[in-house]
């Protein structure tokens, strides 16, 4: 797993480009609290917007996600304990006042960022 990248994979530098393009500014890889040891993809901070971007096989996607052969039980106890994780993450977020998108490694970079803006523009009104 030391050969995982933190950051600045493929799917994430696609969604990067298309929230550049679509002139909209954020941090990297930033802790949205910074009391709370969780750091998403893509802070938003003045509006309070995070977004993580969920890789299919590590959070369990329910359209791709495939279980391993080798090993399985850890790995699919270590997939519930992202997804666990995931939703404690989301809740201690909207606690604070933040708003969480979450969007999958297979979802069209295009359409996350222009979904990522409409509520970026919406939390700015």
């Amino acid at each position: 797993m030391q050969s995982n990248k933190p950051r600045d994979t493929k799917p994430e530098l696609a969604l990067r480009k298309a929230v550049h393009a679509l002139r909209l500014r954020y941090r990297v890889s930033v802790r949205p609290v910074p009391a709370v040891r969780r750091t998403a993809d893509m802070v938003f901070t003045r509006v309070k917007v995070a977004v993580f971007l969920d890789g299919c096989f590590w959070h369990g996607c329910p359209e791709h996600h495939t279980k391993s052969v080798t090993n399985a039980e850890y790995w699919a106890e270590k997939v519930r304990r992202n997804r666990e994780r995931d939703a404690e993450t989301d809740s201690m977020l909207a606690r604070a006042g933040w708003l969480v998108i979450r969007v999958w490694e297979h979802e069209d970079p295009l359409q996350a960022a222009t979904k990522i803006a409409e509520e970026v523009a919406a939390r700015r009104s």
